[in-house]
């Protein structure tokens, strides 16, 4: 594969400050992508990221934007149009978690993570599509007029007790992202999905800080570790480039087998 896959491309990563969202802007600059680390709140982490990428002899910078509010997408597109003249890529991964038992779960909570977690993927993924029909396609970047990548989870296919605004809106993100694909296609425009498992990032440090809490989660990981933000980074560069040319509205688990049901390994 070559080094550079995505060299010459531009990249909006949103969500990009932490976790997964920053593994991939890194992952995505070390590829050869010019890439907007998009942030809410965390600007210093978001700077320092841009920064470190930069210093790297990357090109990168942060935006601030709120990708809940239609604003905040048009803030994050117009600047990318402003400074790299145009995006290629999106990585649709902003998100966050509000847990509760369903009827103790709050109307504002429920709607937080829906607003987020898929209202949000879908104005983004509407401006790229915009952009990308009116900057037309451009061979010497990519075979695809564009590339979108949404941030999933096992839980569009598992269910989740106490997490069912999460879930719901991560369903919500499995047949978004497939309808999409769908009709965009014949424009060569790529829509994929990644769905990571159980991965160390600080929105689920409980569920693996401690060694009691670790030794629970393992028992759900038939391949018998917890997931690194790197193993989604390197898979969504692949998705992003040109090697993932012929794929098409395909969500792939990242999860160390989580999705096999390993409580049925001994027969159920």
């Amino acid at each position: 594969m070559d080094s550079k896959p995505l060299a010459g491309q531009r990249a909006l990563v949103t969500g990009a400050s932490s976790g997964i969202g920053r593994a991939i802007a890194y992952a995505f600059a070390e590829a050869g992508a010019s890439v907007v680390v998009n942030y809410r709140s965390s600007r210093e982490e978001a700077e320092q990221i841009a920064s470190d990428i930069q210093q790297h002899g990357g090109k990168a910078f942060a935006v601030q934007g709120d990708v809940s509010e239609p604003e905040g997408c048009e803030t994050l597109f117009g600047a990318i149009e402003q400074e790299l003249g145009g995006i290629d890529v999106l990585v649709a991964n902003a998100g966050l978690q509000r847990d509760a038992a369903f009827t103790d779960m709050s109307l504002e909570d429920w709607q937080k993570v829906i607003d987020v977690n898929l209202t949000g993927q879908f104005v983004c993924a509407q401006e790229a599509v915009r952009q990308f029909r009116q900057q037309g396609l451009d061979p010497k970047r990519s075979r695809a007029l564009g590339k979108i990548l949404f941030t999933s989870s096992v839980h569009q296919a598992i269910p989740w007790g106490g997490h069912v605004n999460y879930a719901s809106a991560k369903g919500g993100v499995k047949l978004l992202m497939e309808s999409m694909a769908q009709e965009l296609a014949g424009e060569k425009i790529r829509v994929n999905a990644i769905a990571p498992g159980a991965i160390k990032t600080a929105i689920n440090t409980d569920a693996w800080e401690t060694e009691e809490a670790r030794e629970k989660l393992l028992k759900l990981i038939p391949y018998g570790r917890i997931g690194e933000p790197d193993d989604v980074a390197k898979a969504a560069v692949w998705l992003a480039s040109d090697d993932a040319d012929y794929v098409v509205g395909t969500t792939l688990f990242i999860d160390g087998g989580m999705m096999l049901y390993p409580a049925f390994r001994e027969g159920g």
